[in-house]
């Protein structure tokens, strides 16, 4: 894939927002226990040849040009008040490398957990460790805890077992995200475990689950890109109570069900955690969306066709979730998300006008499926899904891929003269293309045009606002709700409810926008396998 690099523009201070809390009795934080957070979307100026093996002092005087931006961007955030800044994953570097041409890119990290080091006030301690020492000075300088995503390289013993993992020229190179303390203190490395396509890098032996505490916000745990769809490391840490995730990302955006945003959103909600989403700005490789995510709330941005190409920084206050800070249970699903063991009788009221209101019985009966729903299968997302049209402005349509079942009630508020393609669509299997990973899916998606075909096709924008009911029963806890508006701005479901028993709930209405997706995204991340790039 070629790259050329490209002229950096800085951000002005622009962000979209929106702030919902819960209907369903929960009580947010006081208001002295939050803090303020940063996420930067970088412009990164670009290495024009990546497979070009350069001197170490060429490769020093290229990740500067972007060192120098972040120190712009370091300063920002500072003075409006930022104590964390998150920076994007490859924003220092770049992409497309190859195993040795990235190597005088590479710096050797301590292991924060064996030893205290901090770069800016002890440079002499390790020799080529620039990059770590400029970072270091920059998180001091502007005293903010600070997060960057760089390449890193350690000794690894060869030996002659079959089974070794250690690579011939024996040492390791990792994707590693840095955490620095706001007197510069290294505080945490954590090696990325599931790679995408990244021939520079190796997995870890062994997976790592890597957290570090702060004085104003208490435990955030680490994780990159696309370790977000597996359970290594990010379930490991949510299940452990860590409510608070780090996320830097180079996403390319993949609608309609897993643009960047989108999908950032529907994980805070989902896992009932905070996540600060970092994310590269690149038109050539789709690559926009950035937020500050907590369940009741969301600070993003998401550049639009013929935006300038340029980064964004993000800045917000957001309450303290970690449960040993707030004294909340770690077991508890105290967000917009709210658990039932049977079935709801009393969810028509107290969250929406009532003429937008819907039963919410179970779609197991024939009676409620629409006579006139014919099923059809199409591809999205590089998954056969079983679709069924929504032919009617109103009504209620079950469809079932196998014994998975997706059910939805629906009012369509067409707008203008459009008549506009929806159709509802269940996938329960493995994803087998550029990852594999097992999942059960319902999601209600407008078509891309007039015949079924289109529909799974990507789509940007939609007139047509509609209140609904999505609801399936899943086989896993892990359920990421999503409703995605036209031209790429998120709506805050109304009410989101899932049941012991696996079923989960979501309503909407009174939307702002047009409807692009509503989507129900169960990850079963028991049924494995782990990653396996195909």
């Amino acid at each position: 894939m070629a790259l050329r690099e490209e002229t950096m523009f800085l951000s002005v201070v622009v962000f979209v927002s929106f702030s919902v809390t819960s209907a369903v009795g929960h009580t947010e934080p006081a208001a002295d226990s939050s803090y303020v957070a940063a996420v930067y979307e970088h412009h990164l100026i670009l290495n024009p040849e990546p497979h070009v093996t350069l001197s170490r002092a060429a490769a020093l005087q290229h990740v500067q040009k972007n060192l120098d931006i972040y120190e712009e961007q370091a300063a920002r955030a500072a003075r409006q008040g930022a104590q964390i800044l998150v920076f994007p994953e490859d924003g220092l570097h770049g992409f497309n490398f190859s195993r040795s041409s990235i190597s005088s890119y590479l710096e050797t990290i301590p292991d924060p957990e064996l030893e205290s080091w901090n770069p800016c006030t002890e440079p002499g301690r390790y020799n080529n460790t620039e990059v770590l020492q400029r970072l270091s000075c920059m998180a001091r300088r502007h005293n903010l805890y600070l997060v960057a995503n760089m390449p890193d390289h350690q000794p690894c013993p060869l030996t002659t077992s079959p089974s070794s993992s250690c690579p011939s020229d024996g040492r390791w190179q990792f994707n590693t995200n840095v955490v620095f303390r706001s007197d510069g203190q290294l505080v945490a490395r954590y090696h990325k475990q599931n790679l995408y396509f990244e021939e520079a890098f190796d997995t870890p032996p062994q997976p790592e689950i890597i957290t570090f505490d702060t004085p104003f916000a208490g435990r955030f745990g680490l994780l990159i890109c696309f370790d977000i769809l597996f359970h290594e490391p990010t379930i490991s840490l949510v299940e452990r109570g860590v409510r608070q995730l780090i996320y830097p990302t180079a996403w390319m955006n993949q609608l309609p069900l897993l643009d960047t945003i989108q999908f950032q959103r529907a994980f805070s909600l989902g896992a009932n955690v905070t996540l600060l989403a970092a994310n590269i700005r690149n038109d050539k490789l789709i690559m926009t969306g950035s937020g500050i995510y907590t369940p009741f709330s969301a600070t993003y941005h998401h550049a639009q066709i013929g935006d300038p190409e340029e980064g964004r920084l993000l800045v917000a206050r957001v309450p303290v979730l970690d449960p040993l800070w707030v004294g909340q249970s770690v077991d508890g699903e105290e967000g917009l998300v709210r658990e039932e063991s049977t079935s709801s009788k009393d969810t028509d009221s107290g969250y929406c006008h009532q003429e937008t209101c819907f039963d919410s019985s179970h779609p197991e009966t024939a009676s409620t499926v629409s006579p006139l729903s014919v099923t059809f299968v199409s591809s999205m997302m590089y998954d056969p899904y079983t679709f069924v049209l929504l032919n009617e402005t109103e009504g209620k349509l079950n469809v079932c891929y196998g014994t998975f079942c997706c059910h939805l009630q629906y009012r369509q508020l067409p707008q203008g003269t459009s008549k506009e393609l929806y159709a509802l669509g269940a996938f329960a299997g493995t994803h087998t293309v550029n990852g594999r990973f097992a999942l059960q899916v319902c999601a209600l998606v407008r078509c891309a045009g007039s015949e079924a075909s289109s529909c799974g096709q990507e789509v940007e924008e939609a007139e047509t606002k509609m209140d609904f009911l999505l609801e399936g029963k899943f086989g896993t806890r892990y359920v990421y709700p999503s409703v995605l508006a036209s031209h790429m701005v998120l709506e805050q479901p109304e009410h989101l409810e899932k049941t012991a028993d696996g079923r989960m709930t979501m309503k909407h209405s009174n939307m702002t926008g047009g409807l692009v997706t509503a989507c129900l995204y169960g990850r079963m991340y028991h049924l494995g396998p782990m990653n396996e790039l195909l």
